[in-house]
Parts: C-alpha cells; structure tokens; sequence
C-alpha cells in the first residue's frame, strides 16, 4: 500500500510555505506481520483510550493524508510541528468570505465544520482477569482553522451521560521573518507542546503502566486555564511562558507525589518551556529541551509548594526504504514541600525506541522509573499495525515492578471519522 501526499493549491494564511517532508513507501520486513495483522484485525470492534492529536478534520481542511503530518499517530513529523505551531491553520478547502467594511469586521471562515469523532472500547487483561468498557470513551474534536491566523483541537468527552471538556488548545500565530510567534490559551501543561517527549503526547500513547507521574504531567489536566506565549527562531531555538490557573469549575487537585489532595490552586503556576531543534540534511531531526513549573496547592490554609523541573530528549533517524527510528527521554525532578501531605522528592526517568515500517507500522519499547519511597519501575513493548492512516490496531505487553501490580496485555482497535 502506497501513502500519497497530493498536495493541493493549499494556502497559507501564516505566510510562511512549509515543505513536506517526502512520504515514501515502506515495505512490510516481519515474516510474522501476517499473522498479527489477522489477529488484530478480528479484535476491530475493541479500543483502547488516549489522548487523540490526529483527527480527520486537520485532514479535511488541508486536504493531505494522515502521513503528512504523523509518522504513525500521535508522532508527528517535521511538518506537523510546524502546523501545530502556525495555529492549525494551514487550509487547502474554499473559504466562505467577507470583506470588511465600515459596518461589518469581514470574515473568512472554512466551508466545512472542522468537526471529528471518536468511538472507544477497550479490552485488558491481568492476573484479576479481564476488563471490558463499551464504550470506554467517546468524544468529539472540533479541531482545525477558527480564522486565517487562530484555530483549535478542542476535545470534549462524554462522561456521566454528558460530555465535558478534554484537552483543548486554542492559538493564534503569526510571523516576524523566519521566526514564529503566538499565544496559546489551554487547560493541561505540555498539551500544547509539539515534542513526543512531553508527558501528554509522550510513549506509550495508549494504556502504559499505572505509575505516579510528576504533577506538570498528570495532575492539573483540565482543572486548569493556561495563557502563553511563545516564539521559535529560524534557528530551531523555542521558548514558551505559560500561567495558569485553576477553573472556577475544576475539580479537586492531587499531588502525584505525596498522595496529598488540594482544593485550590493558589495563585498563578508559571510554565516555562524552552528547547532548540536541528534539522539535519539527511532529513534526521534532534531536539534538546527543558520545561518547568512551579504551582502552590492549597487545602483549607495549608500549603504544598510543588517544583517540577524536567530535560528531555528527541531524535529521529531516516533509514532506507522510507523506514525511521525515533527516540524519546525525558527526566522530572519534582520537590514537593509539604504543608497538606509530607514532604517529597521524586525522580521521574521516561525512555522510549520506536522503529516504523514507514506509516504502515511501529514496534516499540519503552522504560519508566521513579525514584522515591516506592522505586517503581516498568518496561513496555507495544507492536501497532496501520491498514488505513486513520486506523490502528495495537497489541501491548507492560510488566511493572510496583507492589501488588501485574502483568497487563492490551488490545486496540482505533477508528476516527
């Protein structure tokens, strides 16, 4: 199966031409593929729940395949960083149009909602036997273009019989020569960020093993409203500074590290995110990054002073055939000075490979470690097959350490219309 990439007479409203990075073929190596693409295929009606990045609208307003902007989803690529950074606003489709006058802002608006869906339901096995959800989750994406400089990935998830917010990061972008430059308004720390190192967007994508997670990467996530800014160079280098807050309607808060649960969030939580990226003439791309906040928690007068500082690491390796290695690390440092739970420290290592079949399929294997009271560690392999560039099909192995914790196998099936 060959991958297109036809590009249209697309506009870009950010002017700034982006160059796709050619989508080559990749030829299927494993003897076994066969026979695990069949199992996968008869488990289609079972899903597993993730944070979903690649939707079909994005597809829709530009009118390029899945594979422009994804390696294998959620990864992206070169190209797809640039159009997550330039406000999801690059557009091949007709416009509905007004021009301004003295009366009347004009308008410029897509002639297609920037609408998607996602049904799942997930299947796992443990030593307590087997869990099933239908469904596990359902959500819908209104995810691309708002105006020729600002657009969107909003999620909202059913849950109670209702739907309510997910991940949400709404942008507005623009450009000074090379360098781009914007405004991000939304309510999880890194879910904005454009690096696969980064908690929300980060290995295993799916599932994974149930391990305390630093609190910029787990415990704020949609009780909180963000504002920022940020800009990146010609020269790769990218910087970001981000308040946040906690909704007037958010739910409680907990500190991943001490267990200790906080019904405020005091003050404004500073994020500041910095990295610089390289991409190389052989098409190979690294990133070196760092990104830290620091958010006091408050529980009836009594305080907990949470430092997060994090270094990652990503870098991904062309090889013959279309066929590409990448890498991911990341390593948090998080200080909790208890005034609600005790005080603690917690050294969080995340390290990841992935080798894709080009767009057709990944093998990956993963390792997660905490350094603390408990010392929880984990290892997992996952192996994902793509019959479709909106289709997944995944099997995952995670063998944790952690006391009274047991092997996990996982089944995907992954659609989006």
């Amino acid at each position: 199966m060959k991958l297109a990439c036809n590009m249209p007479m697309a506009r870009f409203d950010f002017g700034l031409k982006l160059k796709t990075n050619e989508v080559r073929e990749g030829k299927i190596m494993n003897k076994y593929r066969g026979s695990i693409t069949a199992l996968l295929g008869a488990l289609s009606l079972l899903f597993v729940s993730f944070n979903a990045q690649a939707v079909p609208s994005y597809a829709r307003q530009t009118g390029l395949a899945c594979a422009s902007c994804h390696t294998i989803f959620p990864e992206l690529t070169p190209f797809g960083r640039s159009f997550k950074l330039n406000g999801y606003t690059l557009t091949g489709l007709k416009d509905i149009s007004a021009q301004p006058t003295s009366s009347a802002s004009g308008m410029k608006i897509g002639a297609a909602a920037p609408m998607a869906a996602m049904l799942q339901v997930n299947i796992g096995h443990t030593d307590a036997g087997n869990e099933y959800l239908m469904p596990n989750e359902f959500s819908l994406f209104f995810a691309g273009e708002i105006s020729p400089k600002m657009g969107s990935f909003i999620q909202m998830t059913m849950e109670d019989g209702g739907f309510a917010m997910d991940n949400a990061d709404i942008r507005y972008a623009n450009h000074k020569g090379d360098t781009i430059y914007g405004v991000t308004i939304n309510n999880s720390p890194t879910v904005q960020d454009v690096w696969n190192s980064s908690p929300v967007w980060g290995y295993p994508f799916t599932g994974g093993a149930d391990m305390t997670q630093p609190l910029v990467a787990d415990g704020l996530g949609q009780n909180v409203m963000g504002v920022g800014a940020y800009a990146q160079t010609a020269n790769g280098l990218y910087a970001e500074l981000t308040l946040y807050q906690q909704n007037t309607n958010g739910g409680q808060i907990t500190t991943p590290s001490d267990g200790a649960t906080a019904t405020d969030l005091k003050e404004f939580s500073p994020y500041v995110r910095v990295a610089w990226q390289k991409g190389m003439s052989n098409g190979d791309n690294l990133m070196v990054g760092a990104y830290g906040m620091q958010s006091t928690l408050d529980s009836g007068g009594a305080t907990d002073k949470v430092t997060d500082m994090t270094v990652d690491s990503q870098y991904e390796h062309h090889l013959k055939g279309g066929n590409l290695i990448s890498a991911h690390a990341s390593y948090t440092n998080e200080n909790v000075d208890g005034g609600i739970g005790a005080s603690n420290t917690l050294n969080a290592l995340r390290v990841d490979g992935i080798y894709h079949w080009g767009s057709h399929a990944e093998a990956a294997l993963g390792y997660a470690k905490n350094s603390d009271a408990n010392d929880d560690e984990a290892v997992v392999a996952q192996y994902s097959y793509l019959p479709w560039q909106n289709t997944k099909f995944t099997v995952q192995y995670v063998h944790p350490t952690m006391a009274g914790s047991s092997d996990t196998v996982l089944l995907q099936s992954w659609f989006m219309w």
